[in-house]
């Protein structure tokens, strides 16, 4: 018999194993970002920031999921480190400009070993990461629909 307070347990949280693998996941990459002088979020925007090359504030936290309020901080630790600028639209002066500067796509060649050494860390076999990769996806777009921010 199933008692009341079994949704409660730990073990039945969907929740819970994604944070730990994410924490887990974050704790692999130290030592690779270490040598880059990057935090992991430092890294993520800047896999962003070297897909696009210039991107609004707004659009970059759209694609890492992450409000301005995180985003200022952190692209304000960049632009001091020299990898990236930020500057103000011409078109519209509340918008704000990220472009990848030089020294930033040099970080990029610096970088570009650092996905191979983590799934070597990770070790699951490509079919199950590209099939945990699209329920991930897929669940976040259900997240996505119930915040608002698609249609």
């Amino acid at each position: 018999m199933a008692d009341q307070y079994d949704a409660l347990k730990l073990e039945n949280q969907l929740c819970f194993p994604l944070y730990a693998c994410a924490k887990e996941i974050v704790k692999a990459y130290k030592p690779y970002l270490d040598a880059l002088d990057l935090t992991y979020t430092q890294y993520i925007t800047m896999m962003v920031m070297w897909e696009h090359r210039e991107l609004k504030v707004k659009e970059v936290g759209q694609y890492l999921y992450l409000d301005s309020s995180t985003l200022t901080p952190l692209l304000k630790r960049l632009e001091d480190k020299g990898y990236v600028s930020r500057r103000r639209s011409k078109e519209d002066e509340r918008d704000l400009i990220v472009t990848v500067t030089e020294e930033g796509m040099a970080l990029r060649e610096r970088a570009v070993s650092v996905p191979a050494k983590l799934a070597a860390c990770v070790d699951l076999e490509p079919e199950k990461a590209q099939f945990l990769y699209g329920i991930l996806y897929e669940l976040l777009g259900k997240l996505d629909k119930k915040d608002g921010k698609q249609p």
